[in-house]
């Protein structure tokens, strides 16, 4: 099991990652949205803002209302930030549930 300071880090790499693609492909496929990360087997959730500049004031701590609500196991987290695992596959095998509305997972689908 991964430490919440190494899923910190991965959540971290993931918004410099965002923050590198185009802006004009970033603005084409990002709505405005509230995002919480909640990390079950650590029982931590990361919240931020998802805009068109990227991942915005990541924190712990749930944000309740949040537009999408992705919920994931540290080690499958890890996997995923690193790209040893891809979405579609865990999300097909439970490993990564998403709660969102179909509008916003197909244009996360097609950022990631």
């Amino acid at each position: 099991m991964a430490t919440e300071a190494d899923c910190d880090k991965a959540l971290r790499s993931l918004v410099d990652m965002l923050a590198r693609v185009p802006a004009d492909v970033r603005s084409k496929y990002v709505l405005e949205r509230t995002v919480s990360c909640r990390v079950h087997d650590l029982d931590i959730t990361w919240s931020a803002r998802l805009c068109d500049e990227g991942i915005i004031g990541l924190t712990t701590g749930e944000d309740a209302k949040a537009q999408v609500r992705i919920s994931v196991g540290s080690d499958d987290l890890l996997a995923l930030v690193e790209g040893r695992q891809s979405l579609p596959s865990a999300f097909a095998t439970g490993k990564v549930r998403v709660q969102a509305s179909p509008l916003d997972m197909l244009r996360l689908t097609a950022l990631i």
